[in-house]
């Protein structure tokens, strides 16, 4: 997609200029605030066009972690940046290994601060951070890229496909060029932006609310959630401790003295302490129920 020794970019809706915002420079903080804002709502209308593929990684996500597998995202720039982040995140939020879900940025962590020149214009790059975490046919690769162009994460994928592993992909623009390297793809077109080129705004948003989905989706699709309470939460801190009695209470109906003391009978496991509450168990055999159960509380009451 090259003119010469210039990118041909024309084609790409997350470089077009958006026609209502021109004069940007001059309007008021008031009216730049309210375009903002409205531009933003065409943002999930955007990301629910495209559900029906969303269901459908979220599903091979499911599948590769039932295997074993693990699910890596891909990504340069602020793309890059919201996969380490949704995957940084399903630690506390899930008790998931820091291994289960990752997230690759070219450049490496030094990227998530500062532009790291050339990283994400290297397919090179793509495969040797991937064959750097040992990437195996198991696994689940999701390439994201705004532009849906990015070599990074093209080299990626074409690595994670000679290995066998899943490979899918998150852009903002149709017919993305990263979208015919992946078994399944996602493009979500929000628009242009209302300052132009800049993809940390809407796109950026889009990226977030599906990576939302995809990774909370999956975790209630291995049993990590029962009812609408985050049961695997991880208490590294006071306030989450707090919250963990408060959704061992929620779970079962108990006092918050019973919740605290099977808290720590359960060594500050939240799903066990409730599963040992629900079916007036003890920590052993509560532990045996949800591992017949595969982690799913429902199952064991």
């Amino acid at each position: 997609m090259k003119v010469g020794n210039k990118m041909n970019l024309e084609k790409l809706t997350t470089e077009t200029r958006n026609e209502e915002t021109m004069r940007l420079d001059e309007l008021s903080t008031a009216e730049v605030a309210r375009i903002m804002n409205q531009e933003d709502q065409k943002v999930a209308v955007a990301v629910e066009k495209e559900l029906a593929s969303i269901t459908t990684v979220i599903d091979n996500i499911i599948k590769s972690f039932k295997a074993g597998g693990r699910l890596i995202y891909m990504g340069a720039g602020t793309s890059g940046r919201l996969g380490v982040l949704d995957a940084a995140e399903c630690v506390p939020t899930f008790s998931a290994d820091p291994s289960m879900v990752q997230g690759l940025i070219a450049g490496g962590m030094e990227a998530m601060t500062v532009a790291v020149e050339g990283a994400e214009d290297s397919k090179e790059f793509g495969e040797s951070d991937l064959k750097a975490i040992s990437l195996t046919a198991d696994d689940i690769v999701i390439g994201i890229a705004a532009s849906g162009r990015t070599p990074y994460v093209i080299g990626g994928l074409e690595y994670a496909t000679k290995v066998g592993a899943t490979t899918a992909t998150l852009s903002c623009n149709k017919e993305a060029e990263i979208s015919q390297y992946a078994t399944y793809p996602i493009e979500v077109d929000a628009g242009p932006e209302i300052l132009t080129g800049s993809t940390r705004l809407k796109s950026g948003t889009a990226q977030k609310l599906v990576l939302n989905m995809l990774s909370t989706i999956s975790m209630i699709g291995i049993g990590k959630v029962y009812q609408n309470l985050m049961v695997d939460v991880k208490p590294t801190n006071e306030k989450l401790e707090e919250r963990s009695k408060r959704i061992i209470m929620q779970a079962t109906e108990c006092s918050y003295e019973k919740a605290s003391l099977t808290f720590i009978e359960a060594d500050q496991q939240v799903k066990l302490a409730i599963v040992m509450i629900l079916t007036d168990s003890t920590k052993e055999e509560a532990t045996e129920k949800l591992t017949k159960a595969n982690g799913f509380i429902r199952k064991t009451i």
